[in-house]
């Protein structure tokens, strides 16, 4: 990946990550989107397959598929099953971003993931972005996104850390609240990334 700038773009649930990512890629740069890689690798990667079998049982699937209610209700309430979840995924995940940015024709490539800081991940991007946003337009944008309640989007807030944390480790920092213009925020970290 010699000559290719990474950027990791990141920022809690409900803060607009896709959103922001969607206009990056508008602009003609390559987004890689971790959360829907890890997916994808978790329901056609055999070897991925059976190491989570063998950590969270058979349950883990539903018809070869992922049985994310029960995935989401083990991980959130046991941390430790999450890490090692994300110690099996993450390796993969990154092996397929070098693949994807060796085949992009960008001197920029962009990665999006939720939770860069919780894992260290970040480390292995030349720039972060954060993405940030009040918390009740979080919670208002996962209500209408996943129909959730706020004891469930409260307690998935609470699993990744807040945005003032993540803000101490970011490079860049992009505040989504509906009212300063992204565009213009996009363009300036651009502008003094090359």
């Amino acid at each position: 990946m010699d000559n290719i700038i990474t950027i990791g773009v990141t920022g809690g649930i409900g803060s607009g990550k896709s959103f922001v990512c969607g206009i990056i890629e508008a602009m003609g740069y390559p987004v890689f989107y971790s959360d829907f890689e890890a997916k994808k690798l978790l329901t056609s990667d055999n070897e991925l397959i059976s190491e989570v079998k063998s950590l969270f049982g058979d349950a883990a699937y539903l018809n070869n598929d992922l049985n994310k209610s029960y995935l989401a209700t083990q991980i959130f309430s046991q941390p430790i099953l999450r890490e090692k979840l994300n110690a099996l995924v993450h390796p993969k995940v990154r092996a397929a971003f070098k693949s994807f940015c060796e085949s992009s024709k960008s001197a920029l490539c962009f990665n999006e993931a939720a939770i860069l800081f919780e894992t260290d991940a970040y480390k292995n991007f030349d720039y972060t972005i954060l993405i940030t946003a009040p918390i009740q337009l979080k919670i208002d944008r996962l209500k209408k996104r996943d129909s959730a309640s706020i004891e469930e989007i409260q307690a998935r807030m609470k699993a990744q850390w807040s945005d003032e944390k993540k803000a101490e480790l970011a490079d860049f920092i992009i505040v989504n609240d509906e009212e300063q213009p992204l565009l213009e925020q996009i363009t300036t970290i651009l502008n003094s990334i090359q």
